[in-house]
Protein backbone atom coordinates (compact mmCIF):
# COMPACT_ATOMS: atom_id res chain seq x y z
CA UNK A 1 0.00 0.00 0.00
CA UNK A 2 2.93 2.31 0.95
CA UNK A 3 4.26 1.59 -2.60
CA UNK A 4 1.65 2.71 -4.52
CA UNK A 5 1.16 5.92 -2.75
CA UNK A 6 3.04 8.40 -4.76
CA UNK A 7 1.01 7.47 -7.76
CA UNK A 8 -2.00 8.31 -5.93
CA UNK A 9 -0.99 11.30 -4.78
CA UNK A 10 0.04 12.98 -7.73
CA UNK A 11 -3.38 11.88 -9.44
CA UNK A 12 -4.75 13.41 -6.85
CA UNK A 13 -3.49 16.86 -6.12
CA UNK A 14 -1.65 17.46 -9.47
CA UNK A 15 -3.99 20.67 -9.00
CA UNK A 16 -1.15 23.10 -7.69
CA UNK A 17 1.42 24.11 -5.05
CA UNK A 18 -0.55 27.40 -3.72
CA UNK A 19 -1.83 28.07 -0.65
CA UNK A 20 -5.30 28.24 -0.23
CA UNK A 21 -7.70 29.21 2.87
CA UNK A 22 -10.73 27.19 3.60
CA UNK A 23 -13.64 28.71 3.67
CA UNK A 24 -15.60 29.03 6.78
CA UNK A 25 -12.66 27.35 8.68
CA UNK A 26 -11.27 29.48 11.02
CA UNK A 27 -7.24 29.91 10.69
CA UNK A 28 -6.99 27.21 8.91
CA UNK A 29 -4.68 27.21 5.41
CA UNK A 30 -4.69 24.20 3.04
CA UNK A 31 -1.79 23.79 0.79
CA UNK A 32 0.57 21.13 -1.29
CA UNK A 33 3.64 19.78 -0.13
CA UNK A 34 6.07 20.62 -2.67
CA UNK A 35 7.96 17.13 -2.39
CA UNK A 36 4.90 14.59 -2.25
CA UNK A 37 1.67 17.30 -3.04
CA UNK A 38 0.35 15.79 -0.33
CA UNK A 39 -2.40 18.21 1.18
CA UNK A 40 -1.09 19.83 4.30
CA UNK A 41 -3.43 22.04 6.46
CA UNK A 42 -1.58 24.85 9.11
CA UNK A 43 -4.16 24.70 11.72
CA UNK A 44 -2.89 27.54 13.57
CA UNK A 45 -2.11 31.48 12.67
CA UNK A 46 1.43 32.49 12.25
CA UNK A 47 0.62 35.94 14.38
CA UNK A 48 1.51 34.02 17.44
CA UNK A 49 3.73 31.10 17.74
CA UNK A 50 1.89 27.54 18.66
CA UNK A 51 2.87 24.15 20.31
CA UNK A 52 1.52 20.60 20.06
CA UNK A 53 1.45 18.76 23.94
CA UNK A 54 3.91 15.64 23.69
CA UNK A 55 3.32 13.15 21.09
CA UNK A 56 2.74 11.01 24.30
CA UNK A 57 0.11 12.59 25.30
CA UNK A 58 -4.03 12.25 24.92
CA UNK A 59 -4.23 16.05 23.11
CA UNK A 60 -6.81 15.26 20.26
CA UNK A 61 -10.58 14.16 20.89
CA UNK A 62 -11.83 11.93 17.98
CA UNK A 63 -15.42 12.39 19.55
CA UNK A 64 -15.75 15.82 20.00
CA UNK A 65 -13.19 17.04 17.72
CA UNK A 66 -11.11 19.52 18.73
CA UNK A 67 -6.69 19.79 19.25
CA UNK A 68 -5.68 21.07 22.14
CA UNK A 69 -2.28 22.95 21.93
CA UNK A 70 -0.23 26.21 23.49
CA UNK A 71 -0.11 29.32 22.58
CA UNK A 72 1.09 33.24 23.05
CA UNK A 73 -1.80 34.71 21.09
CA UNK A 74 -2.99 37.16 24.02
CA UNK A 75 0.29 37.89 25.47
CA UNK A 76 1.59 34.80 27.42
CA UNK A 77 1.67 31.16 26.65
CA UNK A 78 -1.63 29.83 27.68
CA UNK A 79 -3.88 26.53 26.94
CA UNK A 80 -6.08 26.77 24.09
CA UNK A 81 -8.30 24.29 22.33
CA UNK A 82 -9.19 24.40 17.97
CA UNK A 83 -12.51 22.84 16.83
CA UNK A 84 -11.61 20.50 14.09
CA UNK A 85 -14.90 20.84 12.13
CA UNK A 86 -14.87 24.56 12.77
CA UNK A 87 -11.68 26.17 13.38
CA UNK A 88 -13.12 28.12 16.23
CA UNK A 89 -10.19 28.73 18.56
CA UNK A 90 -11.24 28.28 22.51
CA UNK A 91 -8.58 30.06 25.97
CA UNK A 92 -8.80 27.30 28.58
CA UNK A 93 -7.05 29.02 31.04
CA UNK A 94 -4.26 31.57 31.67
CA UNK A 95 -0.97 30.75 31.33
CA UNK A 96 1.69 32.30 33.71
CA UNK A 97 4.79 30.02 33.40
CA UNK A 98 2.93 27.34 30.93
CA UNK A 99 5.15 24.16 29.96
CA UNK A 100 3.60 23.65 26.72
CA UNK A 101 4.20 19.85 26.38
CA UNK A 102 2.35 19.09 29.45
CA UNK A 103 -1.29 19.53 28.59
CA UNK A 104 -2.88 16.53 28.26
CA UNK A 105 -6.57 14.90 28.61
CA UNK A 106 -7.56 12.95 30.99
CA UNK A 107 -9.09 9.28 30.14
CA UNK A 108 -12.83 9.98 29.81
CA UNK A 109 -11.96 13.71 28.27
CA UNK A 110 -13.81 15.72 30.70
CA UNK A 111 -11.02 17.61 32.22
CA UNK A 112 -7.31 18.95 30.37
CA UNK A 113 -4.51 18.60 33.11
CA UNK A 114 -1.04 20.73 32.28
CA UNK A 115 2.06 22.48 34.27
CA UNK A 116 1.75 25.88 34.99
CA UNK A 117 4.24 27.98 37.18
CA UNK A 118 5.63 24.44 38.87
CA UNK A 119 1.53 23.07 39.43
CA UNK A 120 -0.42 20.82 38.28
CA UNK A 121 -3.93 22.25 37.40
CA UNK A 122 -6.81 20.97 35.04
CA UNK A 123 -9.49 22.61 33.89
CA UNK A 124 -13.15 21.54 32.87
CA UNK A 125 -13.57 21.08 28.81
CA UNK A 126 -16.65 23.79 28.45
CA UNK A 127 -19.10 22.51 26.38
CA UNK A 128 -19.59 25.77 25.04
CA UNK A 129 -16.69 27.56 23.37
CA UNK A 130 -18.12 30.91 24.73
CA UNK A 131 -17.40 29.45 28.60
CA UNK A 132 -14.08 29.01 30.82
CA UNK A 133 -14.06 27.27 34.00
CA UNK A 134 -11.40 28.23 36.32
CA UNK A 135 -8.00 26.37 36.62
CA UNK A 136 -7.95 24.30 39.76
CA UNK A 137 -4.49 23.22 41.54
CA UNK A 138 -3.84 19.48 42.10
CA UNK A 139 -0.67 19.69 43.26
CA UNK A 140 2.48 22.01 43.75
CA UNK A 141 6.39 21.55 43.46
CA UNK A 142 5.40 19.75 39.77
CA UNK A 143 8.09 18.89 37.05
CA UNK A 144 6.31 15.91 35.27
CA UNK A 145 3.34 14.18 35.34
CA UNK A 146 1.45 11.18 33.51
CA UNK A 147 -2.01 10.23 33.75
CA UNK A 148 -2.80 6.49 33.45
CA UNK A 149 -5.98 4.84 31.59
CA UNK A 150 -7.61 4.30 35.28
CA UNK A 151 -7.34 7.92 35.70
CA UNK A 152 -4.32 8.15 39.04
CA UNK A 153 -1.79 10.01 37.87
CA UNK A 154 2.32 10.06 38.38
CA UNK A 155 4.06 13.11 39.33
CA UNK A 156 7.52 13.64 39.75
CA UNK A 157 7.89 16.55 42.33
CA UNK A 158 10.34 17.06 45.82
CA UNK A 159 12.87 14.00 44.27
CA UNK A 160 10.08 11.66 43.68
CA UNK A 161 7.46 9.86 41.85
CA UNK A 162 4.22 9.56 43.74
CA UNK A 163 1.00 8.67 42.08
CA UNK A 164 -1.88 10.74 43.08
CA UNK A 165 -5.14 8.89 43.09
CA UNK A 166 -8.56 9.94 44.64
CA UNK A 167 -7.39 12.28 46.12
CA UNK A 168 -4.72 10.19 48.04
CA UNK A 169 -0.75 11.01 47.25
CA UNK A 170 1.68 7.75 47.88
CA UNK A 171 5.12 7.98 47.06
CA UNK A 172 6.48 5.16 45.34
CA UNK A 173 10.58 5.51 44.34
CA UNK A 174 12.91 7.97 44.83
CA UNK A 175 13.39 10.58 41.70
CA UNK A 176 14.92 13.23 39.62
CA UNK A 177 13.77 12.43 36.52
CA UNK A 178 13.10 14.90 33.76
CA UNK A 179 10.35 12.97 32.25
CA UNK A 180 7.65 10.52 33.06
CA UNK A 181 5.70 8.12 31.52
CA UNK A 182 2.35 5.82 32.94
CA UNK A 183 2.26 2.29 31.99
CA UNK A 184 -0.69 1.57 29.65
CA UNK A 185 -2.26 -1.41 32.39
CA UNK A 186 -1.80 1.22 35.19
CA UNK A 187 0.81 -0.81 36.37
CA UNK A 188 3.66 1.61 37.32
CA UNK A 189 5.40 4.77 35.28
CA UNK A 190 8.31 5.16 32.98
CA UNK A 191 11.16 7.41 34.43
CA UNK A 192 13.59 9.12 32.55
CA UNK A 193 16.96 10.64 33.40
CA UNK A 194 19.41 12.71 32.16
CA UNK A 195 22.65 11.53 32.46
CA UNK A 196 24.54 14.50 30.36
CA UNK A 197 23.85 16.33 27.02
CA UNK A 198 23.22 13.03 25.14
CA UNK A 199 22.36 10.36 27.33
CA UNK A 200 19.39 9.28 29.14
CA UNK A 201 18.36 6.59 31.31
CA UNK A 202 14.91 4.81 31.05
CA UNK A 203 13.91 3.25 34.47
CA UNK A 204 10.39 1.47 35.01
CA UNK A 205 8.86 1.52 38.30
CA UNK A 206 6.43 -1.22 38.87
CA UNK A 207 3.47 -0.22 41.31
CA UNK A 208 4.11 -3.37 43.06
CA UNK A 209 7.93 -3.19 43.63
CA UNK A 210 10.17 0.06 45.62
CA UNK A 211 13.24 -1.14 43.17
CA UNK A 212 12.56 0.51 39.75
CA UNK A 213 14.13 -1.83 36.07
CA UNK A 214 16.77 0.20 34.24
CA UNK A 215 15.32 -0.57 30.77
CA UNK A 216 17.94 1.35 28.42
CA UNK A 217 20.14 4.17 28.52
CA UNK A 218 22.50 6.19 26.74
CA UNK A 219 21.62 8.41 23.16
CA UNK A 220 17.80 7.32 23.37
CA UNK A 221 14.69 9.50 23.33
CA UNK A 222 11.13 8.97 22.93
CA UNK A 223 9.73 6.48 25.11
CA UNK A 224 6.29 5.26 24.51
CA UNK A 225 4.75 1.74 25.47
CA UNK A 226 3.47 -1.08 23.36
CA UNK A 227 -0.19 -1.57 23.44
CA UNK A 228 -0.21 -4.56 26.00
CA UNK A 229 2.40 -2.80 28.05
CA UNK A 230 4.74 -5.21 27.65
CA UNK A 231 7.47 -3.49 26.03
CA UNK A 232 9.07 -0.17 25.37
CA UNK A 233 9.70 1.57 21.89
CA UNK A 234 11.83 4.45 21.71
CA UNK A 235 14.83 5.86 19.72
CA UNK A 236 18.21 5.18 19.74
CA UNK A 237 21.25 7.03 17.87
CA UNK A 238 23.99 4.76 17.07
CA UNK A 239 27.28 6.37 16.26
CA UNK A 240 29.71 4.74 13.84
CA UNK A 241 33.17 6.87 12.66
CA UNK A 242 31.31 8.22 9.18
CA UNK A 243 27.42 9.24 10.55
CA UNK A 244 25.07 8.94 13.13
CA UNK A 245 22.29 6.37 12.58
CA UNK A 246 18.82 6.88 14.69
CA UNK A 247 16.84 3.15 14.90
CA UNK A 248 13.83 2.35 16.83
CA UNK A 249 14.06 -0.01 19.40
CA UNK A 250 12.27 -2.23 21.65
CA UNK A 251 13.06 -3.91 25.41
CA UNK A 252 10.87 -5.92 27.95
CA UNK A 253 9.87 -4.22 30.97
CA UNK A 254 12.28 -6.58 32.88
CA UNK A 255 14.81 -4.97 30.75
CA UNK A 256 16.50 -7.64 28.65
CA UNK A 257 16.24 -8.57 25.41
CA UNK A 258 17.05 -5.22 23.76
CA UNK A 259 16.34 -5.30 20.07
CA UNK A 260 15.97 -3.43 16.81
CA UNK A 261 12.88 -3.14 15.28
CA UNK A 262 13.85 -1.02 12.63
CA UNK A 263 16.42 1.34 10.95
CA UNK A 264 15.02 4.81 10.48
CA UNK A 265 15.91 8.12 7.89
CA UNK A 266 17.35 9.56 10.53
CA UNK A 267 14.58 10.24 12.90
CA UNK A 268 15.16 13.41 15.41
CA UNK A 269 11.60 12.36 16.98
CA UNK A 270 8.67 9.84 16.69
CA UNK A 271 5.73 8.18 17.95
CA UNK A 272 3.96 4.72 17.37
CA UNK A 273 0.29 4.58 15.81
CA UNK A 274 -2.39 2.89 18.41
CA UNK A 275 -1.49 -0.85 17.56
CA UNK A 276 2.12 0.06 17.18
CA UNK A 277 1.98 -1.30 13.11
CA UNK A 278 3.12 2.14 11.85
CA UNK A 279 5.04 4.75 13.09
CA UNK A 280 5.88 8.47 12.19
CA UNK A 281 8.58 10.28 12.74
CA UNK A 282 10.43 13.73 11.69
CA UNK A 283 14.16 13.02 9.81
CA UNK A 284 16.95 15.35 11.12
CA UNK A 285 18.49 14.92 7.31
CA UNK A 286 19.41 18.64 6.16
CA UNK A 287 18.94 17.15 2.50
CA UNK A 288 15.70 15.66 3.22
CA UNK A 289 13.98 17.41 6.51
CA UNK A 290 10.47 15.71 6.04
CA UNK A 291 7.67 13.98 7.92
CA UNK A 292 7.80 9.94 7.33
CA UNK A 293 6.18 7.19 7.87
CA UNK A 294 7.67 3.73 8.85
CA UNK A 295 5.69 0.38 8.09
CA UNK A 296 7.00 -1.77 10.86
CA UNK A 297 6.60 -5.05 9.30
CA UNK A 298 8.10 -4.11 6.06
CA UNK A 299 10.65 -1.58 7.69
CA UNK A 300 9.63 0.62 4.90
CA UNK A 301 9.47 4.08 4.57
CA UNK A 302 7.27 6.54 2.60
CA UNK A 303 7.47 10.74 2.65
CA UNK A 304 4.25 12.53 4.07
CA UNK A 305 5.74 16.19 3.71
CA UNK A 306 8.79 18.61 4.52
CA UNK A 307 8.65 19.99 7.95
CA UNK A 308 11.86 22.29 7.56
CA UNK A 309 11.67 23.00 11.12
CA UNK A 310 15.19 24.91 12.56
CA UNK A 311 15.13 22.29 15.10
CA UNK A 312 13.50 18.55 13.74
CA UNK A 313 12.96 17.26 17.23
CA UNK A 314 10.37 20.10 18.02
CA UNK A 315 8.46 18.55 15.08
CA UNK A 316 7.23 16.06 17.68
CA UNK A 317 4.71 14.24 15.05
CA UNK A 318 1.92 12.35 16.66
CA UNK A 319 -1.23 10.45 15.39
CA UNK A 320 -4.36 10.92 16.34
CA UNK A 321 -5.95 8.46 18.19
CA UNK A 322 -8.14 7.09 15.50
CA UNK A 323 -4.77 7.23 13.00
CA UNK A 324 -6.46 9.03 10.48
CA UNK A 325 -4.66 12.22 10.88
CA UNK A 326 -0.87 13.10 12.00
CA UNK A 327 -0.23 16.25 13.50
CA UNK A 328 3.19 18.21 13.82
CA UNK A 329 4.84 21.39 14.85
CA UNK A 330 7.19 23.23 12.75
CA UNK A 331 9.01 26.70 12.26
CA UNK A 332 9.63 26.95 8.96
CA UNK A 333 6.85 29.55 7.81
CA UNK A 334 8.82 31.79 11.01
CA UNK A 335 6.53 30.90 14.08
CA UNK A 336 6.02 27.78 15.37
CA UNK A 337 3.02 26.01 14.10
CA UNK A 338 0.56 23.33 14.54
CA UNK A 339 0.12 21.56 10.55
CA UNK A 340 -1.88 18.15 9.96
CA UNK A 341 -1.92 15.46 7.05
CA UNK A 342 -4.98 13.07 6.31
CA UNK A 343 -3.26 9.57 6.37
CA UNK A 344 -6.36 7.56 6.33
CA UNK A 345 -6.10 5.86 3.23
CA UNK A 346 -2.33 5.12 4.16
CA UNK A 347 -3.05 3.44 8.31
CA UNK A 348 -5.60 0.84 9.32
CA UNK A 349 -8.04 2.70 11.64
CA UNK A 350 -9.19 0.96 15.20
CA UNK A 351 -11.46 -1.60 15.34
CA UNK A 352 -14.91 -0.24 15.62
CA UNK A 353 -15.46 -1.37 18.79
CA UNK A 354 -13.26 2.46 19.13
CA UNK A 355 -10.41 0.93 21.41
CA UNK A 356 -7.11 2.78 21.15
Amino acid sequence: MLATLPSYLMAQTRSGLKQKTLSSVGEFVRFSDPTTETFVVRLTSLKSASFLPAAANRFVSVKERYLLFSSDRDGSLSPYQVNLRTGVVHKLANGVRLSPESLCLDPKERWVYFIDDAKLQRVEIAKKESRRSAAETIAEGVTRFSISPSGSIFVIRAGALEQIDNGTTTRLVAADGIDCLSHPASKGCLITNETSTNGREFWYAASDSTKPVLLAKGAISDPFWSPDGRSLVFLRDITTPNVTLAEIHEVGTDGAGERCIAPTSQFAAFAPNFDGSVFVGASRSKAQPNVVLLLRSAKREMTLCQHHASHPAMVSPAFSPDARRVYFQSDEEGKPAIYSVNVELLVEPPSESGEV
